[in-house]
């Protein structure tokens, strides 16, 4: 763990508390937000590092499947969203298709070079190896 991750973690760790922990309960896009605030600063947010190379996705830890962040239409998303998500991870949507709460199981994060990284992950390679467009 790099300087900057020490320092963060523990800033994280406070921000998630109660927040939803994957195998307890679904979540929403509060929570979604709440993790978002929690990593701006670190790496950890997809306007800190899309210029590494690193895209929005949500990793279903129940099956291993990785899911591109995308729009309700299907389009690729420039940050994480819930709403173009697949039923298989959703457990609440509206009637028209907005996603109310998704499966508990699901960890947001970042697809780069076809390997998912958590929130931690990308914010350490970021500040650590990651060489990013200038």
């Amino acid at each position: 763990m790099n300087l900057i991750s020490q320092q963060i973690a523990p800033t994280v760790r406070q921000a998630f508390r109660g927040l939803p922990h994957r195998s307890r309960r679904s979540w929403n896009n509060t929570d979604l937000r709440a993790q978002s605030d929690a990593y701006r600063g670190t790496g950890g947010c997809s306007e800190e590092n899309g210029d590494c190379g690193f895209r929005p996705a949500f990793r279903d830890d129940d099956t291993g499947i990785i899911y591109r962040a995308r729009f309700l239409d299907g389009r690729l998303a420039p940050f994480h969203l819930l709403d173009g998500l697949p039923d298989e991870v959703v457990v609440t949507r509206t009637e028209t298709g907005r996603v109310i709460a998704v499966k508990g199981s699901l960890v947001s994060g970042f697809v780069r070079l076809g390997r998912f990284y958590t929130r931690d992950e990308a914010a350490a390679a970021v500040s650590e190896t990651v060489p990013c467009a200038a």
